[in-house]
Parts: C-alpha cells; sequence; structure tokens
C-alpha cells in the first residue's frame, strides 16, 4: 500500500484548493472513492459518500481547503493586493510563490513582493511586516495586461508547493499536508474498510469538507446530509517538537495524534479512551493530546443534532500554515491503519455506550 498510498498523498498535496476552491482536490476525491457509495454534495460544495451498510453512522470527515489568499484589488503598475484565506503568519511569505487561479481559467504564478535589504531601514529590519501591507508580483508591466490574463478581484490564490523526501527517509516536505494528510488518511481507511463488506457493524460515511480554514463551514453543512452518529475527525495537526516546547504531545514518528480536546471541542472521552485501548491492542503507536489553542472540523460536527460523539486523528506535521510542512510518513499509515481499525470494530452496542449517562 506505501507506493500508492505515496502517490495519492503527493497529489493531494500538491492540488491547488484555498477555501472556496476547493475543485482540484474535489476530483481526487471523485476519482478515488466515488465508486464507493452513493455520492451526495452540500451547496458549499463538500463531497459525502455514503457506503452500503447497517448500524451506526460513522462520518470520517477530513477538509480538502488549505490556508490561501484573495485578490483584493489589482494596482495601476500591475501589483496584486490580497486578503488571507486562513491563518498565515507574516514571517513565512516573503518572496513565496503562489499561483492565482484566474477567472479565465488559467494559473497565473506569482511571487509576494518584498524590498531586498539594500532598501530595508534599520527599523523595518526588526519588524514582521502585516499580510495588509504585502503584494503579489506576477512580472506583469501594468493592470492591463493584468486584467488580459482573466485575473479578477475575487480570485482564489494557492501557495504553490514541491513534494520532496528529505534526506531522513520517510519524511516528508511539502505545503497543504494540514489537511491533505487528512483527505488521505479519510479515502485510504475508507476504501480499506469497505473490503469487509457485509460484515461490517457500522455504515461508513466519508466526507471531504470545504472551508475549514475560515470557520469549519463545509463540516457544518455537510453534516445535514451525512447525519452522523459518530465523528472521526481526520486532521494534519501541528508538530510541537520543536525549540523550546519541552511537553511534546506531536512529535514527528511517534504515531498519529488523539486530540482529546482544544478551545473549539471537547472529544467524547469514552471514544478517546476506547480508541487509545484498540490503539494499544492492534500495536498502533498514538500521541494524545489537550491543545491551548487551534480548532478542527469537530467543532461543529459535535454540535449537529444532540450532539454527536466526536474524536479527532491527527497526523503530526512541522510548519503547517506555510509552504514547507513536514510529516513521517510511517505516521501517516499507522493513521491509517488506526481509522480502518475503528470502522472495522465500530457497532452499534459500542457507539451507544459513548453516551450512555444514565449509569455514571
Amino acid at each position: 500500500m506505501s507506493e500508492s498510498s505515496l502517490s495519492l498523498l503527493k497529489d493531494l498535496a500538491l492540488a491547488c484548493g484555498p477555501p472556496g476552491a476547493e475543485g482540484e482536490v474535489r476530483k481526487i476525491v471523485h476519482r478515488e472513492i466515488g465508486g464507493h457509495g452513493s455520492v451526495q454534495h452540500d451547496g458549499l460544495g463538500s463531497v459525502i459518500v455514503e457506503a452500503e451498510g447497517k448500524g451506526p453512522r460513522v462520518v470520517l470527515d477530513a477538509h480538502m481547503d488549505e490556508v490561501g489568499f484573495c485578490v483584493q484589488s489589482i494596482d495601476e503598475e500591475g501589483r496584486i493586493w490580497f486578503v488571507p484565506l486562513g491563518g498565515w503568519w507574516g514571517h513565512v511569505l516573503l518572496a513565496q510563490r503562489v499561483d492565482i487561479l484566474a477567472s479565465s481559467g488559467r494559473k497565473i504564478p506569482g511571487s509576494i513582493g518584498c524590498k531586498p535589504p539594500h532598501f530595508l531601514s534599520a527599523a523595518e529590519r526588526d519588524k514582521v511586516l502585516s499580510l495588509d501591507q504585502m503584494y503579489i508580483d506576477v512580472g506583469a508591466r501594468d493592470l492591463e495586461e493584468v486584467l488580459s490574463w482573466g485575473i479578477k478581484v475575487g480570485d482564489p490564490i494557492a501557495p504553490r508547493g514541491h513534494f520532496e523526501e528529505m534526506a531522513s527517509p520517510g519524511r516528508y516536505c511539502c505545503k497543504a499536508f494540514d489537511d491533505r494528510v487528512g483527505v488521505g488518511v479519510m479515502i485510504e481507511s475508507f476504501r480499506a474498510a469497505l473490503t469487509r463488506g457485509s460484515s461490517l457493524s457500522c455504515q461508513p460515511i466519508a466526507v471531504a469538507a470545504v472551508q475549514e480554514e475560515v470557520g469549519c463551514r463545509g463540516a457544518k453543512t455537510a453534516s445535514h446530509l451525512s447525519q452522523p452518529d459518530l465523528g472521526i475527525i481526520l486532521e494534519g495537526t501541528p508538530a510541537d517538537d520543536l525549540p523550546g516546547m519541552p511537553r511534546r504531545q506531536a512529535v514527528l514518528g511517534q504515531g498519529p495524534q488523539i486530540r482529546f480536546m482544544d478551545p473549539t471541542a471537547l472529544s467524547n472521552r469514552k471514544l478517546v479512551r476506547w480508541t487509545e485501548s484498540l490503539a494499544e491492542r492492534k500495536g498502533i503507536p498514538v500521541q494524545v493530546a489537550v491543545r491551548k489553542s487551534g480548532g478542527t472540523d469537530a467543532s461543529t460536527t459535535h454540535l449537529h443534532g444532540s450532539g454527536v460523539p466526536t474524536v479527532v486523528i491527527g497526523v503530526p506535521a512541522r510548519s503547517i500554515h506555510t509552504h514547507s510542512s513536514m510529516i513521517d510518513f510511517e505516521d501517516y499509515l499507522n493513521a491509517i491503519e488506526l481509522v480502518k481499525s475503528m470502522v472495522e470494530e465500530l457497532d452499534s452496542a459500542t457507539v451507544e455506550s459513548f453516551t450512555r449517562y444514565d449509569e455514571e
């Protein structure tokens, strides 16, 4: 599975998919699992693939979008001024390459412009430039040339990626691992679980959600179609094996993360402990995390209807929300195995036990 899994992950990571413009990723989802169940779309563009089956409806959710930008204006000299879509830090942006997904259908390359050090004052050298002071240089001679390429206000902009294995085997660097690792895990575990066929005791439903990076919007609208009894949220979670972070809960190479909580959602406590126990029985290394910041599609999924038991499974990724995030491929494969095992073992009694409160 590893060679085909790596090829799929590369396709996903290199696809352009800023919030509201997830079309390239959506095509891959259709290609990979569209034939494995009935396909629906919500009004925002999320993909819901519902396999045949009986028992509790188990949703595997991953968001297709990545942090990106949107054309805000174009000046007379052909510079593109933009607004962010999702959370960016100014330090990681200057001189980075991007692609503008022009209304004409063309993909226009550009670079986020910056002053060379020769022109910087002493005060400027010590500051982080705010995003509203940044622009994209597409090499245009003037406004008219930009317009002739079909670029319009409102067009989406994606980081340009390069997928590469590092010198350390199994470590990969690219843009958009948040959340293309989650989309890959969703696709692979969904297909693998379906090989069990009628022996499954739950009904798996794959959800490729849109617009997570701007407020977890697609997970909310998709839930009206998927109607989950249980939610498994699949993420590219920020690795914390960094200088100055001694209490680490997302280290590359130490397995997928089970996120217990963040400010937007508390995972179902019984479901977390059940997942830990399952991982131990299957010999899958995991890391349990309590996060003080951030959020995932669990934020809206767990509030659907009268409440849905939900857990977040993440593949640790260093330097997310940049052009160069990094993962350990073994963590990715272990996440697939864990989620597949969860789907294979979930049944009505188990899912009902997660929300049985009268016995406490």
